[in-house]
């Protein structure tokens, strides 16, 4: 009883806390999150930057991309990636390239604004240069380009080298007929016609986008009332559409020809052979056109086995 009897005595003890200093490794986390938010927001920037060609091109090489090394016993493949090479160059829009280059023309060559047309054409689009009284492209009977000439062929080749349609070239004359034998407006016109591709070769034209040089004399006049007329005398540069063929620009040519004018070994091509009347030395041409044409009119095998009629042997042993 006497036990049951006692005071309780309950003891609060106040539990000193101890606080410890924080750690630096939510900054080091924080800061990593801030440092990839950053890259990543500038890596948006940069592809919103790039042009579309570009872009493709980088998506092309992560396509293929692997981390596994190709074997061999070097790291280093000895391989760059240009990526020059793979960017498609723009295709050709006909009205915009014009209004760019008929406005390019105005702004530097103002006095020339009205010998340079632009026009679309079946197969591509057509840049003519022509002449006007007082201001020639060439001088009278001459295949030398003036430097007025020049300065419009430079400035065409600004606006087509990031191009990669073909480019044929077209040289014209007026009907004013030469003195002598000696020359004719056909080797006038197809020589003017080259040294306009070789001024766009030098400016850096590449020699396979060429797909043409053509002298159509004076069988395809501009202005056809007055066949006399100095705008009848220019220099044709077409652009032509990947889906068209070099040929296209041919249909005058072969036009000329039906009415019996000569042409050079180099305009016979793609003309046919028995319409043509050769100068100079058109020996390969000439074989070149005769052997496609007895190509297509050769029957192959199956035809010839087709068209042979069946023979039989009789009882005797002897064929039909």
């Amino acid at each position: 009883m006497a036990e049951s009897g006692r005071e309780v005595i309950i003891k609060k003890v106040k539990k000193r806390e101890v606080h410890y200093t924080h750690g630096g490794q939510w900054k080091v986390a924080y800061a990593d999150f801030v440092t990839a938010m950053m890259a990543f927001f500038l890596l948006l920037w940069l592809i919103a930057m790039i042009s579309p060609e570009k872009r493709a091109v980088l998506a092309e090489y992560f396509k293929n991309f692997s981390i596994f090394q190709d074997s061999g016993t070097s790291v280093i493949d000895g391989k760059a990636f240009v990526m020059e090479d793979l960017i498609t160059k723009p295709e050709i829009r006909p009205e915009e390239f014009g209004n760019k280059l008929k406005r390019a023309v105005e702004e530097k060559l103002k006095d020339m604004k009205d010998q340079v047309l632009v026009d679309v054409i079946e197969g591509g689009v057509r840049i003519q240069i022509v002449d006007k009284e007082g201001n020639t492209m060439f001088p009278l009977g001459s295949a030398e380009p003036t430097p007025k000439a020049r300065e419009v062929l430079a400035l065409i080749y600004e606006n087509v080298k990031d191009m990669k349609q073909k480019i044929a070239i077209e040289g014209h004359t007026d009907a004013a007929p030469f003195r002598g034998d000696q020359i004719t407006n056909w080797e006038l016109a197809t020589s003017r016609a080259s040294a306009a591709r070789r001024e766009l070769e030098q400016h850096g034209i590449e020699p396979s986008r060429i797909a043409r040089v053509v002298g159509y004399a004076d069988q395809e006049l501009l202005i056809k009332e007055d066949p006399r007329d100095p705008r009848n005398r220019r220099i044709s540069i077409i652009l032509l559409q990947e889906h068209q063929p070099a040929t296209v620009i041919l249909k005058p040519l072969e036009r000329a020809v039906n009415k019996g004018a000569e042409v050079t070994g180099q305009q016979a091509q793609n003309v046919p052979a028995e319409k043509v009347t050769v100068q100079g030395d058109p020996a390969k041409d000439v074989k070149s056109i005769l052997a496609d044409q007895e190509k297509k009119a050769a029957p192959t095998a199956r035809d010839t086995h087709q068209t042979r009629p069946m023979q039989r042997r009789n009882i005797t042993g002897a064929w039909d």
